[in-house]
């Protein structure tokens, strides 16, 4: 089986198609527009925790004519992919920025980079002989 993308997977030698569970879940969505989870996995037999997940990862998302939504993790607001709203998403990815910023600066801190040093502070100091 050579790998054809999206899900797809040829037999070299029949050229017959597979499908993982990503290749079935989008080829039913799109021979049936706006299908439900239950719909798909009836349809698939791709489990329905299996492609909440799909939407969660933002593989694929809810219809814009669909009556159901996900709701973001942060603030409750729906959304039709992924985990956050486009707000609650940058918040989020500031927040862990900051972090990843003070625990470089907390590292650095003993290498005369730190924040409590006095300006024009000296770093090394000579040895006396």
């Amino acid at each position: 089986m050579v790998f054809k993308g999206v899900g797809e997977y040829e037999c070299e030698e029949c050229r017959a198609l597979e499908y993982d569970d990503y290749g079935k879940t989008r080829k039913y969505i799109e021979e049936h527009k706006g299908a439900t989870a239950a719909q798909i996995e009836e349809g698939t037999g791709v489990k329905q925790r299996t492609i909440r997940q799909m939407l969660k990862e933002e593989r694929i998302e809810i219809a814009k004519e669909s009556k159901a939504f996900l709701h973001c993790e942060i603030c409750g607001a729906n959304i039709r992919s992924g985990r956050f709203c486009p707000k609650c998403e940058t918040s989020y990815h500031r927040k862990i920025e900051e972090a990843q910023r003070e625990e470089r600066n907390r590292q650095l801190k003993g290498h005369g980079m730190g924040r409590d040093a006095e300006e024009g502070e000296r770093r090394f100091r000579r040895r006396e002989r």
